[in-house]
């Protein structure tokens, strides 16, 4: 079956005349892309919704790109991850639709249009649009879509609007004191704004509609509050309140700011700055981290491929198993045509088989099965149906196996490591990763344990790239915020294992690089008064890290992530 990507252009042409003058480089459009399968359009609009090709009012796209074939028929696999952000449409859409297409292809959008909004928002205009561009996308998805589609139209996939599962911000209606200060202490640590109102004021009703789209704006950084004073008289007696609208800020869980009138521009500005100083810019952003702060950065995959006929000669007879032939073939075709003409293999009886095969194979062969395993796991597809379809207890279990072993095998513990840095070839599975408990400890337990191997510097190479995937994967869910995915407990352990693995590192620059790589991401724009942040300071990460330039005098991260990173960002603000 047939996939294709349609390229749209939001600003209608105005990026490619306006881009060097506002933001300060050229950029031809302002993307929008859906994929085209099976003669139904998959598109972001508030979730993901099938409509006709063409039907939206954007009208024609700007460009028709064939990814290629896939052999998934089933709508749902494009559909079933919409879960949409307000903390960023704009960006949420084409990484949404990256990860969907990997899944049925092997290869997703292009790099150009999946990085397109970082790009713009890293740039001092971008930052200063993006709340503008936020707003008009909330508001459109109110009034039918973005796109101009309505959510429950006939033949479409999208779910009714109480089924969603994105975290739009909204405002909450409180009737009661008791309800109101449940509210404001579920938000001490943040921001909150209380909009008192009442059912005969004509001036709040016509602050309704900005009111809610300052909600969308502000999501999950804050919460906005309406109060009806005229039926919840508790609460405008506790608050005073003589007369409406009138509004009270909370910031950090204290009162901040007070005051009455319909002013649309003081709504708007007091709001936004609450914002600001709830969540003001990080002091890392100011910092010299072009490593960190490059949006383009990748996870680190071991993408070679042995000679397959070796590999399963050393399996015995479990290489003419159907599972291994299986998957096999999907390699060799996967290396000879390319991602988007190879078909999965029947991935329920490879996953049975590696299960089989953790208690029935010797120990100095199983490393030949996790070896392919760590091959079919280059595609996203196949990581991703390991996310996707509920058997991520294969991988857990395998882990354990390997954690479980007194004396590892050189050779299984370099092909597990380097297998489970092959996960996050799917976004899907570094979610899985950072959310699965059991999972995530297997992880840290290999890590740390394999930072112990002096023998051997490639072993110290994969664990440094193991980690770094594993804080990169944090990392961006920390951007988009507010706060960590992973647990300060998990980045604690990961910090202090990799501080020792450093201060020991003597012989091999790549680990070294490796480990200062991993150990940068998990501290870039951590909160500068947490637990982890603490870990360092006490430590005297960035002195320790700075030692290490005489034994590498000429490697420049050292500089990077001790002086600036570790040095100077960790200042509390």
């Amino acid at each position: 079956m047939d996939v294709h990507l349609l390229v749209y252009d939001l600003s209608r042409g105005l990026a490619k005349q306006m881009s060097v003058g506002l933001l300060g480089f050229q950029l031809d459009a302002v993307y929008h892309t859906s994929i085209q399968l099976n003669g139904r359009e998959y598109v972001y609009d508030g979730n993901i919704v099938s409509i006709i090709p063409g039907s939206s009012h954007l009208g024609r796209p700007l460009e028709e790109m064939y990814l290629g074939k896939t052999e998934f028929r089933c709508a749902d696999n494009i559909a079933s991850s919409a879960n949409g952000s307000d903390r960023g449409v704009f960006r949420f859409t084409e990484r949404n639709l990256h990860s969907r297409a990997t899944f049925l292809l092997g290869k997703g959008i292009p790099d150009y249009i999946v990085n397109m909004p970082q790009t713009v928002l890293s740039s001092p205009m971008g930052q200063m649009l993006m709340p503008m561009l936020n707003q008009q996308i909330h508001a459109n998805k109110r009034g039918g879509g973005i796109l101009g589609i309505q959510q429950n139209t006939p033949g479409s996939t999208s779910k009714p609007k109480a089924e969603l599962h994105h975290h739009e911000g909204k405002v909450h209606n409180v009737t009661s004191l008791n309800e109101l200060q449940s509210l404001l202490e579920k938000f001490q640590n943040s921001c909150a704004v209380v909009f008192f109102t009442s059912a005969t004021c004509p001036p709040c009703k016509v602050l309704y509609p900005l009111y809610d789209q300052l909600a969308a704006e502000v999501g999950d950084k804050g919460v906005l509050i309406k109060v009806d004073v005229s039926a919840a008289f508790d609460v405008g007696s506790a608050y005073l309140v003589s007369a409406t609208p009138t509004f009270v800020t909370f910031l950090k869980g204290k009162q901040e700011n007070r005051w009455s009138g319909a002013d649309r521009g003081a709504l708007q500005g007091n709001v936004r700055l609450l914002v600001q100083m709830a969540w003001p810019a990080h002091a890392h952003q100011s910092l010299n981290l072009p490593t960190f702060s490059n949006p383009g950065t990748k996870p680190v995959l071991y993408t070679k491929v042995p000679p397959l006929e070796k590999l399963l000669a050393k399996m015995g007879s479990d290489a003419e198993n159907p599972a291994v032939q299986g998957v096999k073939h999907f390699i060799e075709a996967r290396s000879q045509d390319g991602p988007a003409e190879a078909t999965l293999p029947d991935m329920a009886a490879f996953t049975t088989f590696v299960r089989q095969s953790i208690k029935n194979v010797p120990t100095d062969t199983l490393f030949t099965v996790v070896d392919l395993m760590r091959i079919g796991l280059v595609d996203p597809r196949f990581s991703g149906y390991l996310a996707e379809e509920v058997v991520h207890g294969t991988v857990t279990a395998l882990l354990e196996h390997v954690n479980d072993l007194k004396e590892c095998p050189y050779a299984l513990r370099l092909v597990t490591l380097q297998m489970a840095c092959n996960l996050f070839s799917s976004q899907l599975y570094a979610d899985e990763v950072l959310s699965n408990d059991k999972l995530r400890t297997c992880l840290t337990q290999l890590v740390s344990a394999s930072f112990l191997d002096d023998n051997h510097n490639n072993v110290r190479v994969a664990a440094a790239s193991l980690l770094f995937n594993i804080a990169l994967a944090n990392s961006r869910k920390r951007q988009d915020g507010p706060g960590d995915v992973l647990p300060q407990d998990d980045q604690i352990e990961l910090a202090a294992s990799i501080l020792e693995a450093i201060a020991q590192e003597e012989s091999s620059g790549e680990a070294l690089e490796g480990m200062l790589l991993a150990l940068g991401y998990l501290a870039y724009r951590m909160p500068l008064d947490g637990e982890l942040s603490d870990l360092l300071r006490t430590m005297d990460a960035g002195n320790s890290i700075l030692e290490k330039k005489k034994a590498f005098p000429d490697m420049k991260l050292i500089d990077e992530v001790g002086s600036e990173l570790l040095g100077k960002g960790l200042n509390k603000p």
